[in-house]
């Protein structure tokens, strides 16, 4: 995907996939934040949530997929250094277990994979 399709907005101020996977960069980010209580750890952009963009580059379209990666890439690395019992360990101030939070993490990539893919699909059309 061009960096031109990815800045392609559905409709008025709907989010594009450009924001999408900044977006899902930024919850690995959170989870794995949350999992090890490091709170030194800081996300490379400012900001949360969703993250605008518009007119991207492909430079910087290829430097925010890599920012996903990256992400997926270190969460991924703390996820693997758990235990089987730290799955069942509650959150700090959380009513969430470390296992239900990685569930969620997961969920929420393949809802906004739903998203991407409609999106794709828009553009073609």
């Amino acid at each position: 995907m061009t960096a031109r399709d990815a800045t392609r907005r559905p409709a008025g101020r709907r989010h594009n996939v450009a924001e999408l996977a900044v977006h899902t960069a930024y919850w690995k980010y959170v989870v794995r934040r949350r999992i090890t209580h490091d709170r030194r750890l800081s996300f490379p952009l400012e900001g949360s949530n969703f993250f605008r963009r518009d007119a991207l580059t492909e430079r910087a379209w290829r430097a925010d997929l890599r920012l996903l990666e990256e992400q997926h890439r270190l969460l991924v690395g703390v996820v693997r250094q758990l235990a089987p019992e730290d799955l069942a360990r509650p959150l700090a101030r959380s009513r969430w277990t470390v296992g239900r939070t990685i569930q969620g993490a997961a969920v929420h990539d393949a809802y906004h994979a739903g998203q991407v893919r409609l999106l794709r699909r828009l553009i073609r059309a």
